[in-house]
């Protein structure tokens, strides 16, 4: 019982852990990069171990958050253009960008949908990889071969999100004791992400750092405006998911984002400064993750000890 207790207080702490020891670490940060996708893949394997392939569907969930996915981007972009290109940029990106792949674990536990949060991220991630190109094109961000950034963002994004969930199914008709034990143990899934938190975090910090100091009023205004679209996405998405039955899935779907991809499409056809926004959306999205998994727990834990006197 004690065992259990200390793990679930680690866990309230272990992303704000994390991404205070990739900002004090981030000079070294780099070194370990190379990491990042085997943690990622390790962290979906386990997760994917728990997916149910019959259950893996796009549902009306799914239509109504990519709507607001690729709407909403456009829609912010065009809002915002008048006051500063940079700053419409980086609201067009967290917006823009796909799910996190860790969004279904923080969805395990906050007692979501795993299998409708894993259908929407292989959704949101194939409309961004064939569209991020098009987009980016007609915004005269850079000039780019249609079909060659097409394949380069596929390739960027797709085999982290269809590879694990491919072995996991191997290993449901292989292997499925192994499979069983993985299920099992879902929750090693969180700490792996707090691993790539770390990396993450680290290398989002030095990237801003690395911004010249004439652009920190952008900056800053690029981070707030992360901010707000941060707290609007979780709240939109939970007001669809309550709609559908799903609260849970359909916030942590459309409001944590692949950060990752968010900040290599920045740097690849936007101005380096843009991508400020989604380094300071992982900050944002985390203390937001964390928040609810404090909120959970203690809804959790009062819900036992009233159990114990009913």
């Amino acid at each position: 019982m004690r065992a259990a207790v200390l793990r679930q207080k680690i866990k309230v702490w272990m992303l704000p852990v994390a991404m205070l020891i990739g900002i004090i670490f981030h000079d070294s940060i780099g070194k370990l990069e190379f990491l990042a996708p085997w943690l990622i893949f390790a962290m979906l394997l386990v997760t994917f171990c728990r997916v149910e392939p019959r259950r893996l569907r796009f549902s009306g969930l799914s239509w109504k958050l990519i709507a607001v996915q690729f709407v909403g981007s456009l829609a912010v972009f065009f809002a915002l253009l008048p006051l500063n290109r940079d700053i419409a940029a980086g609201a067009f990106i967290v917006v823009f960008c796909p799910t996190a792949t860790a969004a279904p674990v923080v969805t395990h536990m906050l007692g979501g949908d795993i299998d409708k949060v894993v259908a929407y991220s292989i959704l949101s991630n194939m409309v961004v990889a064939f569209t991020a190109p098009l987009i980016f094109t007609l915004m005269g961000t850079a000039e780019v071969h249609f079909l060659d950034a097409v394949r380069s963002t596929a390739l960027k994004v797709m085999p982290l999100i269809i590879a694990p969930l491919v072995v996991a199914l191997i290993m449901m008709k292989i292997t499925p004791k192994t499979h069983e034990t993985l299920a099992h143990h879902a929750g090693i899934s969180f700490y792996i992400w707090a691993l790539s938190l770390i990396i993450v975090v680290g290398n989002s910090t030095s990237r801003v750092l690395a911004e010249p100091t004439s652009l920190i009023p952008v900056m800053i205004a690029l981070a707030g405006v992360s901010l707000i679209l941060c707290l609007g996405q979780f709240g939109i998405g939970r007001l669809i998911g309550r709609r559908e039955g799903d609260p849970v899935s359909g916030a942590q779907s459309l409001g944590q984002k692949n950060t990752v991809l968010a900040i290599w499409m920045a740097l690849t056809w936007l101005n380096p400064v843009v991508s400020v926004a989604p380094a300071a959306y992982v900050a944002w999205q985390n203390t937001v993750n964390s928040l609810q998994i404090f909120i959970k727990q203690k809804s959790t834990k009062n819900n036992n000890a009233h159990g114990q006197y009913v």
